[in-house]
């Protein structure tokens, strides 16, 4: 990897995120909706957390750690949330993908359609063998975009996540290239 990718598909640019993005970023992530979801995003959500995250972007992306993109409308070019591969593990060949998508733009299928194009560049060019992802079980809207990947499920670990006073049971979906390559 050296030069940070921009994915498209059908309806989507998957680019590097900038720093005018920030304002957008703390106006989709800050809906507390997103931060109850999530296991990482601060609420409330303020314009210097965005700024601070991008700017740690091509840091990890040189250390071959993590690839975090902007998910964009390809023809309107507005901000609908991030995907991005994390904890990549090139000498095991593994990684995970996360992801959020603004509240405004839920149910238009635009996570699956970014997932789509990140897993078919993690089992391409970045030649990883298996994928994984984890959401809460509360939040089966992630659990089903996992399936729509043709992720599989793995497991359940129970109350595994103290979030904003509660605890989270966090469930596991993962992919290997040879299942992927049968999906597509």
């Amino acid at each position: 990897m050296n030069t940070y990718p921009t994915l498209y598909s059908e309806r989507l640019m998957l680019r590097p995120f900038h720093l005018d993005d920030a304002p957008d970023i703390q106006r989709l992530a800050g809906d507390k909706e997103i931060a109850l979801k999530t296991e990482n995003i601060p609420h409330p959500y303020e314009k210097s957390h965005a700024e601070e995250w991008i700017r740690t972007h091509q840091e990890k992306f040189d250390k071959q750690e993590e690839i975090s993109w902007a998910i964009a409308h390809r023809e309107q070019s507005h901000l609908i949330g991030t995907i991005g591969i994390i904890n990549i593990h090139s000498e095991y060949e593994l990684a995970e993908i996360g992801y959020w998508i603004g509240k405004p733009f839920w149910g238009r299928g635009y996570c699956s359609e970014a997932g789509h194009a990140v897993l078919e560049y993690a089992f391409t060019s970045l030649e990883l063998i298996r994928v994984c992802a984890a959401h809460f079980k509360s939040n089966h809207a992630s659990g089903r975009v996992m399936q729509k990947l043709g992720m599989s499920y793995e497991g359940c670990l129970r109350s595994h996540v103290k979030r904003m006073g509660f605890y989270h049971d966090l469930v596991f979906y993962g992919i290997l290239k040879d299942e992927y390559a049968k999906y597509i």
